[in-house]
């Protein structure tokens, strides 16, 4: 098991991987106690003859600099393989501006080939590579250093089973045409704005029950402060204050510090300093906006006038029709996608592309009355109504 501790051999390896069709990645890192995560290792292979064709890269190590995989990244000829790739996409994109392309999401291709909702790595390790994942270092700290044989044979076994993965995937798309299925969905992990929390749109995130426009434009001003404190400190936002201590505050819009030493749900920290200071202004920075300036509240539209017979049928063609396609239900429209329907919206991702082709025509026209449902045996069937 090779470890890449200098950039030279980082830009050999690199050389080496982009003469292959494609070469596979993953990351291990640590999240608990910062807002960005910390990079602590980097797994790569491609398809060799078994010499240095997969090995480690530590981004720890003293002078080492990841221009040459970054580089790699960007080779258009070489495809980036990942599974489950937002977090390692997320990485990237902060550390080093960059963004792989081409790209392949495993758990995403899986999903569209009838693995199932969010399958996970073993899984396809165990269907598709007939071979097990030894799960005992999946918890340990990668930021410590030397790394034990155990945490190198675990963090390798996830880029070399997935060599076996990407070419069953890839030979199964072909064969049924749903490649372009999968590029698809790989439009959002490309574009950039995916990986950034701008401080201003960061309220959009909060579960906010209370209906009113100031109530949303004091938790907006909070939720931005909230953002840019813990960008700035690179701690994660839970550790400045809670979401639900941030709408008890929205709620209680405090003024002095002794109505800020009353709400319940703060943490003791956030009650003085820096943070106590930040909360009191954005409060009163909510208090100020004007009435033209409030802020439109989350779609929870119409909520109230879900159809929720109709619903029920929309789940039930969803069920059919992810059935008949071999693609998991979650992946082409969610739950919250069919309630939507039912309450009058016609847009969304279940209206565009392949989506559109496997259930968004028939869900419309099962709106419109065009269409109904019928079961025979354990099969759902679509009957044409005859027009009016």
């Amino acid at each position: 098991m090779k470890t890449i501790t200098t950039t030279e051999d980082l830009a050999a390896f690199c050389a080496d991987a982009a003469r292959a069709d494609y070469v596979t990645v993953d990351t291990e890192f640590l999240r608990e106690r910062t807002y960005y995560s910390k990079l602590c290792l980097i797994q790569l292979a491609y398809r060799g003859d078994g010499t240095d064709d997969a090995v480690l890269v530590d981004p720890l190590a003293e002078g080492i600099d990841l221009a040459p995989l970054y580089d790699l990244f960007r080779d258009a000829g070489v495809v980036k393989v990942f599974h489950a790739a937002r977090q390692d996409l997320e990485i990237f994109a902060v550390e080093g501006d960059t963004i792989p392309a081409p790209l392949f999401d495993t758990q995403v291709a899986a999903m569209v080939c009838g693995f199932g909702e969010q399958v996970g790595y073993e899984t396809l390790v165990r269907r598709v590579a007939k071979a097990q994942v030894d799960k005992s270092s999946r918890f340990t700290d990668w930021s410590r250093r030397p790394l034990t044989d155990a945490q190198k044979k675990y963090a390798l076994a996830d880029v070399t089973h997935l060599r076996d993965i990407y070419e069953h995937l890839a030979a199964e798309l072909a064969k049924t045409g749903r490649t372009p299925w999968v590029e698809e969905e790989m439009d959002v992990l490309r574009d950039p704005a995916t990986y950034r929390v701008e401080p201003r749109d960061a309220w959009r995130r909060l579960k906010m029950r209370n209906p009113s426009p100031r109530y949303a434009a004091i938790a907006r001003e909070l939720a931005a402060f909230r953002e840019d404190y813990a960008q700035t400190n690179n701690v994660p936002r839970s550790r400045v204050f809670k979401d639900d201590a941030l709408l008890e505050l929205a709620s209680m819009k405090p003024k002095t510090p002794a109505e800020l030493g009353k709400a319940r749900l703060l943490l003791r920290e956030a009650r003085k300093g820096a943070i106590a200071d930040g909360i009191l202004a954005a409060v009163a920075a909510g208090l100020a906006v004007d009435k033209a300036d409030l802020p439109d509240l989350p779609s929870q539209k119409n909520r109230d006038q879900i159809n929720a017979a109709l619903a029920d049928l929309l789940r039930v063609l969803l069920k059919a029709k992810a059935e008949k396609a071999g693609v998991a239900a979650k992946l082409i429209a969610t739950a919250s996608d069919l309630d939507d329907i039912a309450s009058g919206t016609r847009d969304g991702d279940w209206a565009k592309g392949w989506r559109k082709t496997v259930f968004g025509t028939d869900a419309l026209r099962l709106c419109e009355g065009e269409i109904a449902l019928a079961c025979k045996g354990h099969a759902v069937r679509v009957i044409e109504l005859p027009r009016d």
